[in-house]
């Protein structure tokens, strides 16, 4: 996988909301699927339920990426900005400025 760091640092920081209602949904609808389908119409739709499983995931992961790197280019952007401020202020004030606080101007 690409994003082999990220991909860790998700499975370490994301918790999965707990979803009572729905996982009881998902209990009944299973059951009811066992009651009424033959086994392999069975395996079939729990196969169909696996892979839109494996999609909601990588779609979570890829979400959980993509935030981390707007945040990563955020920093970056406002690490450039503060620096380009700072460079600024001095060349305003002169090469022989310096900085002081009220306290040691009196």
């Amino acid at each position: 996988m690409k994003y082999e760091l990220l991909k860790a640092m998700y499975d370490c920081f994301y918790i999965p909301p707990e979803l009572p209602a729905a996982s009881q949904e998902v209990e009944v609808c299973h059951q009811t699927l066992i009651d009424r389908l033959d086994k392999p119409e069975r395996k079939l739709v729990l196969q169909i339920i696996d892979a839109k499983d494996r999609i909601a995931e990588d779609i979570s992961i890829d979400s959980f990426i993509s935030g981390f790197e707007l945040a990563w280019k955020l920093s970056a952007e406002l690490n450039h900005y503060e620096n380009e401020r700072s460079v600024s202020r001095r060349m305003a004030l002169g090469p022989d400025a310096r900085f002081t606080c009220k306290k040691e101007e009196e």
